[in-house]
């Protein structure tokens, strides 16, 4: 396969992941300040199936889908006052944690117990990134920011860890099986 039909894969590849972020954005619980969302389920399956860069890939395409207007962040949003709102620290997060989800798979197996504690860190590092701009952008204390940004995800965020570990790993070695993706030599399929 030459280079330029490699390129275009991969960026359907991460379009595609955009696209199914996008779709997951608008299935949302709403709370006060940031509404629990589909989101990161769909940043962990991007992560867990495409790896580090691939899947980083996969949530700059979505963020710079949303920043031009497109309505694809939760409840329907998009523009870059969403990306300098309370929110937005969340979905720069997203790229984050993508890219920390699949470093940790590739540097270890592709199981789903190593993928479900790479979705709690890549979790971790969402919740991190936008608890910081909630704090900055709402001018709230740590306590406050804490307790509006962490504490209402940590549940669902582990069942959510939990879904993108199963359904990755369980789409991954299907892809592999079907020769849509390639596995790295260390990889148990």
């Amino acid at each position: 396969m030459n280079k330029k039909s490699e390129r275009l894969r991969i960026l359907l590849k991460c379009s595609i992941f955009a696209a199914i972020t996008a779709i997951l954005a608008q299935i949302e619980i709403p709370l006060p300040l940031i509404p629990i969302s589909g989101q990161t389920l769909a940043v962990g399956i991007a992560a867990t199936i495409l790896g580090s860069r691939h899947g980083a890939l996969a949530m700059v395409c979505y963020a710079a889908i949303g920043a031009v207007g497109l309505p694809v962040f939760a409840g329907f949003s998009g523009g870059p006052q969403v990306l300098v709102g309370p929110s937005g620290g969340y979905i720069f997060g997203f790229i984050a944690a993508a890219y920390v989800t699949g470093l940790i798979l590739e540097k270890t197996k592709f199981t789903i117990r190593m993928a479900f504690l790479a979705n709690i860190v890549g979790m971790i590092v969402t919740l991190l990134f936008g608890t910081v701009q909630l704090k900055i952008v709402l001018d709230l204390g740590w306590n406050a920011a804490i307790v509006a940004g962490v504490y209402p995800f940590i549940v669902v965020g582990l069942i959510k860890a939990y879904l993108a570990s199963w359904i990755g790993i369980t789409v991954r070695q299907r892809l592999i099986q079907a020769k849509l993706i390639t596995a790295p030599k260390k990889e148990i399929a």
